[in-house]
């Protein structure tokens, strides 16, 4: 497995594209824009997968599963939402293949078998869902619906980088039935607090919520809520959002309840979703030019423990000590990984863990048997200690608690210091090209405004911040009055 990386100082796209695929995390298929996750990458999706569904279902939600593909006619029945994702639209048109005469050996569309109706391959669920919540809905008594379901969605997206931006890609997405506007209301700040608290407390990402301008919605929402992250090159990420979608869909289909006053009235809706991109997010924000930095919390393997040796009875012994550390850590909930490995040398398993972003190693050797201690080797400092076995498992339990919590710090300092406030769109533009990160600014509320910095700059509103305060001044480009800031950047 080869080390070296580009710097990202040199060039930060290519050093993460090299990062994602010699880590093992993911690679590219052989389908254009598709991408096979790695059993590396894949479990670190499953740790997130596994806190993020304890989360929702500590808030009374639970997971279902709707169909791969939505009719056509269903799909085009909120306007707004077709509109939004027409461009990104796979779509079925025939269910089965046949020889071709004209080639011997290859296959054709059979021309017989074209489907009487289009299928949509999905973009979102939506449709298929609120198709489906007319027939579970009749009362008050049946709201709310609180359902989330772990699925794959295709966006046909032109441009693509692993895990940041696929054709296809694994996600969840919550949609939830309210019998009023303010339950429904809470609902979408639930669940953006759900996802600020998943990527701070256990992303190690510090994030900031907000509101999205009306053009930067969710199609079909009236409201999207977002976590907007800072990557280490500059640039914005959007980490996870949150929709309030109103009675739109409801009234798209039709879906009526009987309220307690005993009239008719259309449900309130909300959906929400993060996306495998989140693995990308914990790749730009916490790894170095050695490879990747994993925060305790998402690591595969949180302790690897690396025996040296020059002879079978030496590697019994150390073997014997390495399967009572691994007893007592696993014990205390750690997860550890014994690299016994005989086809490589011990700088070799070095160089790998280091690369994989291990947080923390333990090194064995003969000496170490004799004085009763291990190295114990942290990843996000790169700092070594000799650590007595008495004391090992206190010490590596509080690392785990201290190595999180200096990620966050980290990350959180760094965010920080590149958020700058500017009155001027010359200030601006200097900003932009020369530091970078997020830019608190005012704006005149106006798209056309929006629009044309997006144009000349490319820095788009990443969010309203939520906890904004009222503060008169002037727009940065047009000069207009403004009542607050808003936070803009470049972003992925």
């Amino acid at each position: 497995m080869s080390k070296n990386l580009t710097n990202r100082s040199e060039d930060y796209s290519k050093w993460y594209n090299e990062l994602v695929v010699k880590a093992d995390l993911a690679e590219n298929s052989a389908v254009r824009g598709c991408m096979v996750i790695k059993p590396y990458g894949y479990a670190i999706w499953e740790k997130m997968q596994a806190e993020l569904d304890r989360m929702f279902k500590e808030t009374g939600h639970q997971n279902a599963y709707f169909p791969l593909f939505v009719p056509k006619s269903l799909f085009e029945a909120e306007e707004k939402n077709a509109e939004g994702f027409a461009k990104e639209c796979a779509v079925v048109t025939h269910y089965r293949l046949q020889n071709d005469p004209d080639n011997e050996g290859k296959l054709r569309v059979d021309p017989e078998a074209k489907l009487e109706e289009e299928l949509v391959v999905r973009p979102t669920s939506e449709a298929i869902i609120w198709n489906t919540y007319k027939g579970w809905i009749q009362s008050y008594r049946d709201l709310p619906i609180l359902v989330n379901q772990w699925a794959n969605v295709v966006r046909w997206e032109m441009r693509t980088r692993l895990f940041l931006r696929t054709a296809e890609f694994l996600w969840q997405e919550g949609h939830t039935a309210h019998a009023t506007k303010a339950e429904a209301w809470e609902e979408t700040k639930l669940i953006n607090n759900v996802y600020a608290n998943f990527a701070e407390n256990f992303m190690a990402i510090p994030v900031i919520q907000g509101l999205k301008t009306e053009s930067e919605r969710f199609a079909g929402a009236e409201e999207t809520m977002c976590i907007e992250a800072l990557m280490q090159d500059g640039k914005a990420l959007q980490a996870g959002t949150s929709h309030f979608l109103g009675q739109n869909f409801a009234k798209a289909f039709d879906v009526k309840f009987t309220n307690k006053e005993g009239k008719q009235d259309y449900v309130w809706a909300t959906s929400w979703g993060v996306s495998t991109r989140l693995v990308g997010a914990l790749i730009m924000t916490h790894s170095d030019d050695k490879g990747l930095v994993l925060p305790p919390s998402l690591a595969p393997n949180q302790v690897v423990i690396v025996p040296i040796y020059r002879n079978d009875e030496q590697l019994e012994k150390i073997t014997h000590v390495a399967n009572t550390i691994m007893s007592d850590l696993r014990g205390k909930g750690v997860s550890v990984k014994f690299d016994n490995r005989t086809t490589f040398r011990p700088g070799a398993k070095f160089a790998q863990h280091e690369l994989q972003g291990v947080p923390l190693r333990i090194a064995i050797g003969p000496k170490d048997l004799e004085n009763g201690t291990v190295e114990l080797a942290r990843r996000d400092t790169l700092t070594k200690e000799i650590v007595s076995l008495d004391t090992l498992t206190d010490t590596v339990e509080q690392l785990m608690t201290e190595i999180q919590e200096t990620l966050f710090k980290k990350a959180l300092d760094f965010r920080d210091a590149h958020i700058t406030k500017v009155d001027t769109f010359d200030e601006f533009k200097t900003v932009l090209e020369n530091k970078a990160g997020f830019i608190l600014a005012h704006w005149d509320g106006t798209s056309e405004t929006e629009n044309k910095i997006k144009e000349l700059t490319k820095a788009t509103i990443r969010c309203i911040p939520i906890d904004n305060t009222v503060e008169e001044g002037k727009c940065v480009y047009s000069g207009n009055p403004s009542k607050q800031r808003v936070l803009f950047a470049k972003a992925y």
